[in-house]
């Protein structure tokens, strides 16, 4: 074939226009998967990625939300005031206690609830249901309802609690009693969740892996050590991370018991990190100060996370 010929060829074949290549690009999967994901990213720039870079910005002023139009620029002020309150350091302090106590101690009842429920044949939707309700349920009122299981005189909780050494005191009034109550109440709340997942885990177990523990000679107790919690690891690394953020962001449970009073009543003993900065920036209306607390909070929550993951070895 000669040249003349090749190059009359390629001359002669149509060309693709933009309107055809629109429409080949319309047809692709790409494009398709594209279209679906455009609208749930818009709303979360609109609702979560600009009010972020937002409240970063607020954190480097001085700013009101009464007066937005007097800003003024501070640097690294807000954050330097933070670190020198000691009503920081003190709801910091009850954050990270209540991580380090309700966290492992949820993960953990739940744990045994599910494996003990997984054995169960008969009647499991049910029994699944009610450890499941207290999540679902409204957190003022369960709240609400421990505060009467809690009370002086006529709290069957505390009637109880007294055969061993307790005083009979309200807990949720008084100073020393009082993050025990929410600690107690928090590991409540969460612990049917997170029996839920670990269930969904349990049955993703082949029974192969246990029978081949029974025919080594392995008990219930070598069964449970050696093959479900080691087969369970992604679940509990999602369970500890998931009940790490929910108690670093501990709000409703202390606004409840502060019953229209000042938060982390009694006398500062239920404040968390999120009732401190949600003071500060609604109560004492310094948006700017409460911004920067707000990102310590996420800076938190983030460093917390990566120490998990270096201590499970579980990549996300």
């Amino acid at each position: 074939m000669t040249p003349n010929l090749e190059t009359k060829r390629i001359s002669s074949r149509p060309k693709r226009g933009f309107g055809s290549r629109l429409t080949g690009l319309g047809s692709s999967s790409t494009f398709v998967g594209y279209l679906f994901v455009t609208p749930i990213l818009i709303l979360m720039g609109i609702w979560f990625y600009y009010p972020l870079v937002q409240s970063l910005i607020y954190s480097f002023q001085d700013i009101s939300f009464l007066n937005p139009d007097a800003a003024k620029f501070i640097g690294f002020g807000n954050y330097v005031e933070i670190v020198q309150d000691k009503d920081f350091w003190t709801a910091l302090s009850h954050s990270l206690l209540l991580t380090v106590v309700a966290v492992p101690l949820q993960a953990i009842i739940a744990l045994v609830i599910a494996v003990n429920l997984n054995k169960v044949m008969h009647l499991k939707g049910v029994f699944r249901t009610l450890y499941y309700m207290p999540y679902i349920t409204s957190t003022i009122a369960v709240t609400t309802v421990f505060m009467y299981l809690f009370m002086q005189n006529e709290g069957i909780a505390t009637q109880l609690l007294t055969w061993f050494g307790f005083p009979d005191v309200s807990w949720y009034a008084n100073v020393k009693y009082a993050l025990p109550f929410l600690m107690i109440l928090t590991v409540w709340t969460y612990v049917g969740f997170y029996m839920v997942v670990y269930l969904g885990g349990l049955q993703t177990i082949p029974n192969d892996i246990y029978e081949a523990g029974r025919v080594d000679g392995a008990n219930g107790w070598q069964q449970f050590w050696k093959l479900t919690v080691p087969m369970l690891k992604p679940v509990t690394f999602l369970v500890i991370m998931s009940g790490i953020i929910n108690v670093m962001q501990l709000f409703d449970q202390p606004y409840a018991l502060a019953r229209n009073g000042s938060l982390g009543s009694p006398a500062g003993a239920t404040s968390t990190i999120v009732t401190y900065f949600y003071s500060q920036a609604f109560s004492f209306n310094r948006s700017g100060y409460g911004s920067a607390a707000a990102f310590i909070i996420f800076a938190l929550i983030i460093a917390l996370s990566m120490l998990q993951k270096r201590f499970l070895k579980e990549e996300i």
